[in-house]
């Protein structure tokens, strides 16, 4: 997978942060967003904490609210529905400025909301200080099966040429006076969406054989130092940090 290729949500720094091995920021991030979902919805405070480490975090790495904000568009889809349960749910029920809420509902909208704002929040952080080619050799040392990492890899390598290839068809139906909006077009975006399919099988077999025919042998090549005890040490501290809270919310 070439470098030159940056994922729009890589962020360019040279913090700490993005000096850590890719690992070890994985790691750090997927037992983070367990400590958060696995802690009580009642903590109000414990949420607060994570948000704080987080914060610190982003003060390291140079990661400021503006960048942040246009990218939390992707939890929308969850904040409609979170807005929805206090109406929708039944069981005990208060008043607010004249609004019958669910309890319920209220409290399965704050468990949305809290836990899947700060679970995006931490994907991005981890997204702004790893670039995408460290990622097949960070998930290979933590000893994910060598298919997965391929495919995460070809994925990754990929998935921005498909979308181009989808918004030339896309821009050249219109300019045949298509109009996608309106519903009997479904049949012509149906086979566009199978003819990327097809495209994406077909070259999906044409770089296997090229890669065969390289050598290939199914595992990704490592580039980059393994992490140190140092860099565990340090970058798994705001994670420690995340499973004490978690368990001392428990606990109280």
């Amino acid at each position: 997978m070439s470098g030159s290729h940056t994922h729009p949500l890589y962020l360019e720094g040279a913090s700490p942060v993005h000096r850590l091995p890719a690992e070890v920021k994985i790691l750090a991030a997927f037992v983070g967003v367990f400590a958060i979902v696995a802690t009580p919805r009642e903590a109000v405070w414990a949420f607060a904490l994570y948000l704080a480490i987080l914060v610190v975090v982003w003060c390291i790495a140079g990661i400021g609210l503006r960048w942040l904000a246009p990218r939390m568009l992707i939890e929308l889809p969850f904040v409609v529905l979170a807005v929805l349960l206090p109406f929708a749910e039944s069981g005990d029920r208060i008043t607010v400025v004249g609004l019958s809420l669910s309890v319920p509902g209220l409290l399965a909208a704050w468990n949305i909301l809290v836990k899947g704002t700060l679970g995006v929040l931490v994907s991005l952080t981890l997204a702004a200080t790893t670039p995408v080619r460290a990622l097949p050799a960070g998930l290979s040392r933590l000893h994910v099966p060598d298919i997965v990492v391929t495919v995460v890899t070809l994925m990754l390598r990929y998935v921005n040429i498909l979308a181009g290839e989808i918004d030339r068809m896309r821009t050249a139906r219109i300019a045949r006076g298509d109009d996608p909006r309106t519903l009997h077009q479904v049949g012509a975006t149906a086979r566009g969406v199978g003819g990327v399919f097809l495209r994406a099988y077909e070259r999906g077999e044409r770089v296997h054989l090229a890669m065969a025919s390289r050598g290939f042998t199914g595992t990704v090549p490592l580039s980059s130092a393994p992490a140190g005890r140092v860099d565990w040490c340090v970058g798994l501290a705001p994670t420690v940090c995340a499973v004490a809270i978690a368990t001392t919310a428990w606990m109280v």
